[in-house]
């Protein structure tokens, strides 16, 4: 079966924005590692999208402009996803968001009611991964 996950460490920021109850991470530049059913190799890609959660309560400031991800935690019901988000995500029920931000104390953290990825445009290709 073929997979993509988003590799949350270095993932570029675009900025975050709370409105109506609804949190938008704007990513600009997340990176896919895609991996094709019967290949030893992996390719990496970018892509841009906004991870979305939904009735959001947030814990804490949220950073002003861009930053780089340094990884965390994305939560949908009884998942926990360290340093990825499956590709796609589109999930109703209990769900967080713990970003950590490079080259800061501040975080991303929220709480919601459904999380998804709204993916824009077709992923770049960047290369080829050899274990």
């Amino acid at each position: 079966m073929d997979s993509s996950s988003i590799q949350l460490p270095d993932t570029e920021i675009a900025g975050v924005n709370l409105s109506e109850g609804q949190l938008r991470v704007h990513l600009a530049r997340a990176y896919l590692v895609k991996t094709m059913t019967g290949s030893d190799e992996k390719t990496q890609w970018w892509q841009a999208g906004d991870l979305v959660l939904d009735e959001a309560e947030v814990h804490g400031a949220l950073p002003d402009g861009p930053a780089l991800c340094a990884g965390g935690d994305v939560e949908e019901n009884v998942y926990v996803y360290r340093d990825m988000i499956p590709v796609p995500l589109d999930s109703r029920g209990r769900c967080r968001c713990d970003l950590a931000l490079k080259d800061s104390a501040q975080r991303i953290t929220a709480d919601g009611t459904a999380v998804r990825l709204e993916m824009r445009d077709v992923p770049k290709y960047i290369r080829h991964i050899r274990d």
